[in-house]
């Protein structure tokens, strides 16, 4: 079925994009996956060639155009290649809102120029070694201190954690309150008492680099609070969330399209019994029965990105989106990884690094069993 998401400045942005992955990122991914870190200089690099901060307005460096279509087509020619270690995306499709909607001219004038660049490298630190998907129970806390806040305890799991300069951060200012005691204040590289931990050693996205962060007495500027008052935190991360899980969605069906075309051709060369794998009926079978879940939830995905694009995408419609794509991009991998037989166990072979990148997908951005509690809380049981 034909696609018609795009327009003519989509698909001459992703010619820039693919040739940049090309020369700058694929001969390198490899080392970086053994190395658990995406050099910086790269990042200077994708900013050089308008990678970053779409939406952020021109007087700051950006485009000020707030389509979703360009951050689709560098997910989609991310996975396409496999260059799962960048936190591009993280950077452009979770961080944007944060830094262009919420921000006051003193911190976007700060901020938003680096952002663009590619010099300052950013982050969302939500996630406690005691809260994961509840937001709620986060133990982070931040005192206020005349012009300042006193920060306190530590985060994990968190994308982009070495590198980041900027990190967005969901602290208590009044544990009290509950949902309405959290605050999100940009904690900046260099703040005396602010450290990383280990580089965290994963089983999938090895370049990705997620990190431990911890707050010993931070003084955070008053300045680095997002919103004009304390306890706006939870209200702020739940406006963004759709937007980040229909991003985890894009990338989802983008994976899972490149490994079913990986293992098509497989199949077509690869023989077993004296004849092409694919002249097998279960071969055939299976791949047609994939293809046809892939191709339906692109359909549904491209409707979402419009629907963001028009302001219309419900955290319903985001929740459907994220769980059900990353479910398909697991049962994909997995079986075309036994379409493979024994090479696809081989890390030589693309389809077992996708196996391994494709398993985070269902956890983070709230959980999938996180996603159908929000479908199911929208029927009024």
């Amino acid at each position: 079925m034909r696609r018609d998401l795009f327009e003519e400045e989509h698909e001459m942005f992703r010619e820039t994009v693919r040739e940049f992955l090309a020369r700058e990122v694929v001969p390198h991914h490899p080392q970086w996956e053994k190395d658990g870190i995406v050099p910086r200089e790269v990042w200077k690099k994708a900013g050089e060639i308008g990678m970053f901060g779409f939406s952020v307005p021109e007087e700051y460096g950006g485009s000020g155009i707030t389509d979703f279509r360009y951050n689709t087509v560098i997910l989609e020619e991310i996975m396409r290649v496999g260059a799962t270690g960048l936190g591009f995306t993280l950077h452009n499709d979770v961080m944007a809102p944060y830094l262009v909607d919420m921000t006051n001219d003193e911190q976007k004038a700060r901020w938003l120029p680096g952002y663009v660049s590619g010099e300052l490298i950013t982050a969302v630190a939500m996630t406690e070694p005691a809260a994961g998907s509840d937001l709620q129970g986060i133990r982070t806390t931040a005192i206020r201190d005349g012009d300042h806040y006193i920060v306190n305890g530590s985060k994990t799991f968190i994308t982009n954690g070495i590198n980041a300069d900027l990190v967005v951060t969901a602290v208590k200012t009044d544990p009290s309150q509950g949902a309405r005691g959290i605050t999100l204040l940009v904690l900046e590289r260099g703040m005396e008492g602010f450290t990383r931990g280990r580089n965290l050693e994963k089983i999938g996205l090895k370049a990705q680099d997620t990190a431990e962060l911890f707050f010993d007495n931070v003084r955070v500027p008053v300045a680095n609070r997002l919103g004009d008052a304390d306890g706006q935190g939870f209200f702020q991360l739940m406006a963004n969330l759709p937007q980040e899980r229909l991003s985890i969605a894009v990338s989802a069906v983008a994976a899972a399209e490149t490994v079913l075309e990986q293992t098509i051709e497989y199949c077509r060369k690869r023989e077993a019994f004296g004849r092409n794998l694919g002249r097998f009926q279960n071969t055939r079978f299976v791949l047609a029965e994939l293809a046809t879940e892939v191709e339906i939830a692109r359909h549904y995905v491209d409707r979402c990105i419009m629907a963001l694009n028009a302001k219309e995408l419900s955290p319903v419609d985001a929740a459907k989106a994220k769980w059900w794509c990353t479910e398909l991009q697991n049962k994909v991998a997995d079986r075309c990884l036994q379409l493979h037989g024994g090479y696809g166990y081989m890390m030589e072979y693309p389809v077992a690094k996708a196996f391994l990148d494709a398993r985070i997908q269902s956890i983070y951005g709230g959980t999938n069993e996180i996603m159908k509690e929000i479908i199911g809380r929208s029927f009024g049981f």
